[in-house]
């Protein structure tokens, strides 16, 4: 199969679109297929054995979007894909939708960034409407658009998105691991974590982008929880704000990959979530396969993620008393930790990324099935 990739985001930015684009194209690679991966510049100029054409981009609060190209329609051309995968499409997916269309080549667009959400959380709820009135464009050129919650699939539906499935986001336990806890390199990290705290203290932490929508700025309402200590790890436009308002009483990390997140999400003792706009959550997946009890809003993808009260604690969106509560509960008890975060492990070992993969390369069948019903209906 021949799988032309287009992304409004890639390496080197680090979040959740890039991630399972990655995850796919290491899928793709490891089962012999062949794939083309077009994004916005600056990037490597392969991944996975497989080539990256860039086109032109800019950069908006610390994200990097590319803009319609005709460096795409030529890669697109030149590549001849039998499907096209537009990862959370809004500019350069909506072209290159467009493009495949044109050539009747089967598409599939997968659903992973809330636009309109964004939007609302920065001041921009009147744009909300116009927002999805383009996405139901974008989509209308997809014959079939994934989604990675529940809570996705009833806004598509809802705003008119029609030939959704589910398609989730995969977990790598084997990295994401508790052993990491007791390792030399995690046991040194948790140490300086701890350094000159009181016996007993609890490390409470996120990890994530630190942008605006991301409302990291509710974790200092978590500085005064008794026998807590919180834990930031991420970067973005947002941290020299959170720094100064999160004062001493956070620790900041800073970006961190592979072994070295790890390992920081197996030193903490509870995982918070604090943005309300996500369509999935993969941080919580992560923290889960770590070990540890997570707390998140109830809204949007972790509805999905999260078990009430077996894995951890939902939230009332806006309450940030309900999320001080929530983490009080935890600090003050040790044994509920350890029972929420080995059950939270339990639950993601099942989404492995070699599963989700085997999925996403049936759903492109199912696409080219589609396309190829209808041009023969055109017939």
């Amino acid at each position: 199969m021949r799988v032309a990739v287009v992304t409004e985001s890639f390496l080197p930015s680090a979040n959740g679109v890039t991630t399972s684009v990655l995850r796919v194209l290491d899928h793709l690679a490891g089962r012999g297929h062949e794939a083309l991966v077009v994004c916005p510049g600056p990037a490597p100029g392969a991944y996975a054995g497989y080539p990256v054409v860039q086109v032109p981009g800019f950069s908006y609060r610390g994200f990097r979007a590319g803009v319609p190209s005709p460096a795409l329609v030529r890669a697109l051309d030149d590549f001849r894909p039998d499907v096209l995968h537009a990862a959370s499409p809004f500019g350069l997916g909506a072209q290159a939708l467009y493009v495949a269309r044109r050539r009747r080549v089967a598409t599939v667009a997968v659903f992973q960034t809330d636009v309109a959400g964004f939007a609302r959380k920065h001041g921009l709820a009147a744009t909300a409407p116009s927002i999805w009135r383009w996405l139901r464009h974008v989509h209308s050129y997809a014959d079939l658009t994934l989604a990675p919650s529940s809570a996705s699939l009833a806004d598509l539906a809802a705003n008119g998105i029609g030939r959704t499935r589910w398609w989730g986001r995969g977990v790598d336990a084997a990295t994401y691991h508790p052993r990491h806890r007791t390792s030399p390199a995690g046991a040194a990290l948790r140490a300086r974590l701890l350094a000159g705290a009181p016996a007993g203290t609890v490390l409470v932490g996120y990890v994530g982008r630190l942008a605006p929508e991301k409302r990291v700025e509710r974790l200092a309402r978590l500085t005064g929880v008794p026998g807590a200590r919180v834990v930031v790890v991420g970067d973005g436009p947002s941290r020299p704000a959170l720094e100064r308002d999160l004062g001493g009483g956070a620790a900041f990390l800073g970006r961190l990959d592979g072994e070295d997140l790890a390992r920081a999400y197996a030193a903490l003792d509870v995982f918070v979530h604090t943005g309300t706009t996500e369509t999935f959550g993969q941080t919580l997946q992560e923290a889960m396969a770590s070990g540890l009890p997570v707390v998140a809003p109830a809204a949007g993808g972790p509805l999905d993620v999260v078990a009430e009260g077996e894995t951890g604690y939902l939230y009332a969106p806006e309450d940030d008393g309900a999320l001080e509560r929530a983490v009080r509960v935890l600090v003050a008890d040790p044994a509920m930790r350890a029972r929420m975060g080995e059950a939270g492990r339990r639950r993601v070992l099942p989404r492995s990324w070699d599963v989700l993969g085997e999925a996403i390369v049936g759903h492109y069948a199912d696409a080219m099935a589609v396309a190829g019903a209808s041009r023969r209906a055109r017939v």
